[in-house]
């Protein structure tokens, strides 16, 4: 029988879900144990109030999170290690079919951008059947704003003899939302696509949870 003094992994041998735990007790089971006067609760506690969440955790630097009291380096390695699984778990897989829609994009795409606090700019070079040849990320921005330019967009797309390219990028916000600048983006890729030869096909925002087709909310951005 479950009490509410036992740790979590111990809760969790008893038949708890570990679905049902709260990220303090999920970082608790990875820590294994506490200091001399702070035990693993506390620990947890304290790592996720210094850095504000999971997030903060995963940002965070290895030797920052080492210094905490009750963790060190060992731990430390413990808890990034499962954060990387984490993000292992939702990296893109090798698309052998077709890429003919933006949840494949966001499928293809979000292990590479999740958590990220800045804007990636990636393009996802494509031949004639839409498969995928290629992706690479090429550009960096800040938190609201990701620089891109078209000649970086075709470069490796002609270099492949590309068919098409579908643009990707995330907003860290979270909010879906295209911004002016996404859509002006959008319309300088696709008239030049037009002029090398190369379509694009689409536009896609990416965030942790979701993803936005800029062909599905305006057609005529892509219509050159």
């Amino acid at each position: 029988m479950n009490t509410k003094s036992e740790l979590p992994v111990q809760r969790c041998i008893n038949g708890q879900s570990i679905d049902d735990l709260n990220d303090a007790e999920l970082l608790a089971i990875l820590l294994g144990t506490g200091v001399k006067g702070k035990d693993v609760m506390e620990c947890a506690f304290g790592l996720i109030q210094h850095f504000g969440g999971v997030h903060g955790i995963y940002h965070a630097g290895l030797r920052e999170i080492a210094a905490m009291n009750g963790v060190g380096i060992v731990k430390a390695v413990r808890v990034k290690a499962a954060m990387e699984l984490g993000k292992r778990l939702i990296a893109p897989r090798n698309y052998e079919e077709s890429i003919d829609s933006p949840r494949i994009v966001w499928e293809c795409l979000v292990g590479e951008i999740a958590c990220s606090k800045q804007e990636e700019f990636w393009v996802m070079i494509l031949d004639s059947k839409n498969r995928l040849i290629k992706k690479a990320r090429i550009s960096i921005g800040t938190i609201s704003e990701a620089l891109v330019h078209p000649r970086e967009v075709f470069r490796d797309a002609i270099r492949e003899a590309a068919s098409s390219v579908i643009i990707a990028h995330n907003h860290p916000s979270g909010v879906l939302k295209p911004s002016v600048n996404d859509i002006e983006i959008t319309k300088r890729v696709a008239q030049a696509g037009a002029i090398v030869g190369i379509q694009l096909l689409d536009h896609v925002i990416v965030t942790d949870n979701d993803y936005l087709s800029l062909r599905e909310t305006d057609e005529t951005l892509f219509m050159q």
